[in-house]
């Protein structure tokens, strides 16, 4: 079964986006902020005791295609962010 998660920044939060998602069975939060330098997303997973699990740029999968996120990091659960629908989309 597939979670959505509304990817929906805000403009006066600190980070600007911040979700709890589940991945392998696990809670973790994940963050987006904005790189001024670069002109684009940056992501952040870390586990429930701040450790940072995986960071890297938010690459959107296009509507016909699957581009997954943190790559080799979990063992059953996958993760993507789909610019059409503005959605992370996480298995299982």
């Amino acid at each position: 079964m597939t979670t959505l998660v509304p990817f929906l920044p805000s403009n006066v939060a600190t980070p600007p986006f911040q979700a709890t998602v589940t991945l392998d069975g696990a809670q973790y939060s994940l963050t987006a902020t904005w790189s001024v330098y670069r002109g684009d997303w940056y992501f952040t997973i870390t586990d429930q005791s701040g450790n940072v699990t995986f960071n890297g740029a938010l690459i959107a999968s296009p509507p016909d295609y699957d581009i997954y996120l943190a790559p080799g990091i979990f063992t059953t659960s996958t993760i993507l962010y789909r610019d059409s629908t503005g959605n992370f989309e996480i298995n299982p």
